[in-house]
């Protein structure tokens, strides 16, 4: 085990020596889900209707009681169910304002609801919003060309770097609402995120219940096993690096989103493992067992050796001579896997995106 200079561990075993950790990262479990309780705030006889509403005239706040199978559902994303077509930013907006409540009180935009909350919603005017038209055609046909799998359940594709996973901050379209345009009239709601410039796996669920178990598989160790694949710069050691440091989540003038290892952030834990070494940098798995903002990046920075292409946390002169070199002109992160079982363990699901031709060639031009 290492120590760095501000007390964080970092364990680093050899391959002949894995550390067997209780989230299964080496091996895989069957996890067994059970559904959420009602709870007993949960008004007599709801149905699995979206929301119950309390009679409102249209420019007066209404209040929506959450049914059962929403719970566990952040705020943010039940408020973009209940306001369609309404952008994100507008949602943090009144969240911010305090113009929505959770049981009359002030809540921030990640809380999680549960069955029976009541929850508060200002009239909104979308035509103030402006109107946004429709996803470029070239931009559908680029998505609908990325669906690597769909079930009844739920739809999977490998998401191209550059494209968000929703819109919002500038973004008139994101995966989501692209999606939604090619599929009128069909529900679909993002299990997760990926970062704009990560491509890969991205899920899509297409049934309540599939987001529901997602979800929950989410917040269990080892639920859902993610792999992802990087190209860190500089000579990483052998076998697997451990990094367990918290990370906190800031805010830069303008809004953008910067995370440190701070010892006031929220526990976080990756795992890189070196698969081979190309012109002095290290292309690596990493696996992570939780899901903080910029995660793997900020881990690899934290140990020395940033995402190459990363503009954000990396090291500009080394981005620049990797560009000479291969051509690489953007960050090099890939979701490659999912591995995690739907319907109490009787569906499992192994999904893999390959590399897109980009990362191919820079790894090539590397030698």
């Amino acid at each position: 085990m290492a120590v760095l200079s501000n007390g964080q561990r970092i364990t680093s075993q050899t391959a002949g020596r894995p550390r067997l950790l209780a989230t299964g990262y080496f091996f895989l479990r069957n996890q067994t889900l059970t559904s959420c309780g009602e709870s007993n705030r949960l008004m007599s006889g709801m149905t699995g209707s979206s929301s119950h509403e309390t009679p409102t005239g249209a420019n007066r706040a209404r209040t929506v009681v959450v049914p059962a199978d929403r719970e566990g559902q952040r705020l943010d994303n039940f408020l973009l169910g209940q306001l369609k077509g309404a952008p994100r930013s507008l949602v943090y907006k009144l969240v911010r304002s305090g113009q929505v409540r959770v049981n009359g009180g002030r809540v921030k935009a990640e809380r999680r609801l549960e069955a029976g909350d009541e929850v508060r919603i200002p009239p909104v005017h979308l035509a103030e919003a402006g109107d946004k038209g429709t996803p470029s055609p070239g931009l559908m046909r680029r998505l609908e060309a990325a669906i690597v799998h769909e079930d009844a359940r739920l739809l999977a594709l490998n998401k191209p770097s550059g494209v968000a996973s929703h819109g919002g901050s500038g973004i008139s379209f994101g995966v989501i609402e692209t999606l939604r345009a090619l599929r009128p009239g069909q529900s679909l709601e993002l299990a997760h995120r990926l970062d704009r410039d990560t491509s890969g796996l991205l899920l899509v669920a297409k049934k309540r219940s599939a987001l529901t178990e997602l979800q929950a598989l989410m917040r269990e160790d080892g639920g859902l096993q993610k792999r992802y694949l990087a190209l860190l710069t500089g000579r990483m050691p052998d076998g697997v690096m451990t990094v367990d440091a918290p990370l906190h989540v800031g805010l830069r003038q303008g809004g953008e989103r910067h995370v440190q290892v701070r010892a006031d952030g929220k526990p976080s834990l990756s795992h890189f493992r070196a698969l081979e070494r190309r012109g002095g940098h290290s292309y690596c798995e990493a696996r992570i067992e939780t899901g903080r903002t910029h995660q793997i990046r900020v881990h690899a920075k934290h140990i020395g050796h940033p995402v190459a292409g990363d503009d954000k946390y990396g090291d500009p002169e080394v981005n620049r001579r990797l560009r000479e070199r291969t051509g690489l002109r953007r960050l090099f992160l890939h979701a490659a896997s999912l591995e995690f079982t739907l319907d109490n363990g009787n569906a499992p699901y192994v999904l893999n995106a390959p590399l897109a031709d980009d990362l191919r060639e820079a790894l090539d031009r590397l030698g």
